[in-house]
Parts: structure tokens; sequence; C-alpha cells
């Protein structure tokens, strides 16, 4: 989950629209406040949430089932699902990563290099928009069609020309034919006609948004001195991490079932300032690459921080290496580059979004810090083979 700013519709026509439909209906441009018409803490879905963890919301038209989780884990893992049966949504978001790649930025199907860093998918069911720097990403099953359809830039490579065949090619699958009836048992034939596309996207939504860490160090309680040190100072009002990375999601971009305001937040952290005026080098200007608006410039969703000591390197182009060098941009208040290309001062950037300021720390507070972070890391997430390859004895095993 990435950039993603276009899609191609083909020959899939109806069925494709509807997906495109399915996840506008999820569109935020605005902040917005919205009602809780499914229950807070009602669900048919096996969640293995513990109990002070609310609900994720969920489209009405894409119940959570235990059923179209697995269709969707065999299809996350599926190399066919792309132009030359070479790459899967597992390509660039790794297990053992937390679902990241390891990358500074990934490549697509054809070979096409992503101009972001790939996020980790961790917890995205409670994220309010998806995406580094888009505000109309309102649901994954809409997020999802980027990646398959995109062009600019590609990556899976779906288009006009070839998705029909794609769609053959995962019909031709022994596999799939029971794993689509028991995921869609009210279709006659959920893997054909119409609904097929469709259904693949609700069954990879379904998996991603299944994709659920609540089993680190410090959801058990077991910090060490250091990470205890680093928590004190991870909500302190000097360093104020906390404003941007909150609550159980450690994201100020976190929504779920006892959420009546779902408030757009996006930050400028003050890694460019390339222009002497606050800008970032194309593509990657954030928020400001949709809306347009200069005040936009910059600014970037705060990513979860749950298992971050797995997803390196950091930021939305991935140009921070350790998480300790991450603390010291925040400390200095954005980031100096003295060589081309995207020489500037990013430290004149931040003050704009409100909440970035400079503050003082020594080192060894800064490791406290990064063990703080260490602590949020889930063996069992990154070790669950509910969430691993399905296909790993077949022929098209994914080997990221």
């Amino acid at each position: 989950m990435g950039k993603h700013r276009r899609y191609i519709a083909g020959p899939v026509g109806p069925a494709l629209m509807l997906s495109v439909s399915l996840g506008l209906s999820g569109c935020l441009e605005t902040s917005s406040t919205t009602l809780d018409d499914q229950g807070a803490s009602m669900s048919s879905f096996d969640w293995g949430l513990p109990d002070s963890i609310p609900l994720p919301r969920v489209p009405v038209d894409n119940l959570m089932s235990e059923e179209k989780f697995e269709l969707g884990r065999h299809l996350f893992y599926d190399q066919r699902l792309s132009v030359n049966g070479e790459l899967s949504c597992a390509s660039c978001h790794h297990q053992d990563k937390a679902f990241s790649d390891g990358l500074t930025t990934p490549f697509g199907a054809t070979g096409e290099r992503h101009p972001r860093n790939s996020q980790s998918l961790v917890n995205v069911a409670w994220a309010s928009t998806l995406t580094w720097g888009n505000p109309s990403l309102g649901t994954i099953e809409q997020q999802i069609m980027i990646p398959l359809f995109g062009d600019d830039p590609i990556e899976h490579g779906l288009n006009a020309a070839n998705s029909e065949q794609v769609v053959r090619n995962i019909q031709a699958e022994p596999v799939y034919a029971p794993l689509f009836q028991q995921a869609f048992p009210d279709q006659d034939a959920p893997l054909y006609g119409e609904l097929a596309w469709d259904n693949i996207v609700k069954a990879l939504a379904s998996f991603v948004r299944g994709l659920v860490s609540f089993e680190s160090a410090l959801d058990r309680g077991e910090l060490s001195d250091a990470a205890l040190r680093g928590e004190k100072l991870f909500n302190s009002e000097r360093l104020e991490c906390f404003h941007c990375h909150a609550g159980y999601n450690f994201s100020d971009a976190t929504v779920d079932r006892q959420t009546s305001f779902n408030q757009l937040v996006f930050h400028n952290t003050g890694l460019y300032n390339i222009d002497g005026m606050g800008g970032y080098p194309e593509p990657n200007t954030g928020r400001h690459e949709v809306t347009g608006n200069p005040d936009h410039m910059g600014q970037f969703r705060a990513p979860t921080l749950r298992n971050i000591a797995l997803t390196a390197p950091y930021n939305h182009d991935g140009s921070v290496g350790t998480l300790e060098d991450v603390v010291r941009n925040y400390a200095a208040g954005g980031r100096l580059r003295t060589t081309a290309p995207n020489a500037g001062d990013g430290r004149m950037n931040p003050n704009k979004d409100g909440f970035i300021t400079s503050f003082q720390i020594t080192d060894a507070e800064i490791k406290d810090v990064v063990a703080f972070l260490e602590s949020l890391t889930d063996e069992s997430f990154v070790t669950n083979p509910r969430f691993a390859n399905p296909w790993a004895k077949n022929s098209i095993q994914e080997t990221p």
C-alpha cells in the first residue's frame, strides 16, 4: 500500500466498477461524523482481540467471515494475480517484516520502481485512511483496486488487455472453486461472470483486515527497565511522540466502532525543504499531491508503531534507516540535507504543522525510546501460521 494515483478499468467492466463503487463508499476527503450502527463488540468473526480493543469498522457489503479470510489468504500469496505471474501482494508485504518488505521502495511486476516505501499491514482495519498521503482512500477494498489495476506506478500490472486471462488463471487452479463457494455461499458461480473481480477484491480485503497484532511485550506488561524509561519519554510533553502516535494502535489516524468523529490527520515531519519554501520532491509531496493545497505540502499519515522495529527503513520514501535516526530527526525538528538531490533544511518546515518541534534528548534517552519502540514487536504476529503462505509446498510458492 503506497502512493497509488490512477487505475484503469478493463473488460471486467461492471464487476470492476462494482468494486470501485464499494471502495468509494469509504472516501474521506474531509473529516466526517459517523454513527456506529454495527455494535461496538458484536461480530461473528473471531478477531482474536483482547477485551480492551474495540472492533474495527467493516463495510456492510463485505462483512467478515472465516471463509473469506481464508480465500483472501490464498489470493494474497498468489503470484498469478499479476501481469506476468511473478508478483503477489506478499512480494511487497512479508510476514516476517510485519508485512512490509525491508526495501527503501519496492518494484512492480514490470520492473517500475514505486516512489514510496511499502507500509506495514499491521492493524490496517483500524486505519482512518489508507496509504501514506491520500485522504480519499477510506476502505481497504478501494485501496486494493489501485495496486492491482494502477498504472502510475504499475504494480501488479492488470489492465483491460490482461484481466480476463488473469481470472482464467485463477479459475484453472482447482483449490479455488471450493474456497470461493464457501466464501460466497449465496452465489451460484462466485468465481465466474461479473462478480469474479468483486469477490477477489472482497476476499483480499478480508484477509488484510484480519491481520491483527495486539500481543507485544507492552501488551503483556513485560517491559524492561530501559523500555519503561522510554515509555515515559514517549508520553512526555518534551518529546510529544504521543500526539501523533496515540492510543492503542499508536496512530492518530485510528478509527473503530466506538469512534463518532473521523478526523483526517496528516503531518509534516520536516524531511525536506528543497526550494526554501517547504517543498517536497515530486512525486512525493504527500497530501498535497491529491488536494493541491499548498498547506498540505509534505503532510503524511502517521503509521501505527506496532511492530515498527521490524519495518525499516522508515518514512514515506524509506530514506531513514534506523529508529535511532528517526528519533534524531524529530529531536532536530526535521532533517538537514546537504547533498544533492533534494538538498535543503527540512527543519524550517515542521512548525507549519503545529505539532512537530525540536527537543533536547541524550544518547542514553534515545536508546531508551528505541527500547520502548522495540517492545511493540509482536513475535506471535510474524510467526502465526494463520497469516502465512498457504502455497508453500506448491509450485507458485511466494519466496520473499
